[in-house]
């Protein structure tokens, strides 16, 4: 969890408007290694990653199957306390992409959202952290059973898909740290 600690301050750091949200995270991180596991109420971690396209113009979503909504890729931590390392594995089990680049070790952005009951788990929040990932949109994907269908949206365009803010806000967060990045490697 030190390094999760370690992530969560600097990006405070980054963003004192969310410090108040920062300190709910450092709260449910205090319940230790129990804080990544599913199971945990009212809440527990997860991991996201927003995988855009490398000129940042599009973004990977999924039409999410519980949920019924387009969402960034990503699930739970099942124990991993390495948050980036789950939202890579999470990226590459949803969509079947074999080559995902890391954009930034920095935590993108952070949400808190409510999961509703579903067959016999109960209503939960989750804790998601987000992370900036690359990848080619060429590459193949492949639906799983998560999923209804994945989408590379043309960023212009993902209104047409969701109008949820925190996934625009995510968006434009990890698009402002693969734009360093690319900036770089011209």
């Amino acid at each position: 969890m030190k390094q999760l600690l370690a992530q969560l301050r600097d990006f405070a750091s980054r963003h004192p408007e969310e410090v108040p949200l920062v300190d709910r995270f450092v709260a449910l991180a205090s319940d230790g290694r129990d804080a990544l596991v599913r199971t945990h109420r009212p809440g527990h971690f997860t991991a996201s990653a927003v995988v855009l396209s490398p000129d940042s113009e599009r973004v990977l979503l999924t039409h999410h199957r519980k949920l019924d909504i387009w969402i960034q890729l990503g699930g739970h931590a099942d124990g991993n306390a390495d948050l980036l390392d789950a939202a890579l594995r999470e990226a590459s089990e949803e969509s079947g992409l074999s080559e995902i680049e890391l954009a930034s070790p920095r935590i993108a952005d952070l949400d808190i959202h409510g999961i509703p009951e579903h067959g016999s788990e109960s209503a939960h929040d989750h804790y998601d952290v987000r992370f900036a990932f690359t990848a080619d949109p060429g590459q193949k994907l492949v639906v799983s059973d998560e999923s209804h269908d994945l989408a590379w949206v043309m960023i212009d365009a993902l209104a047409m898909y969701s109008s949820e803010r925190s996934l625009h806000r995510a968006i434009e967060r990890a698009r402002a740290l693969v734009a360093p990045r690319a900036a770089g490697s011209d």
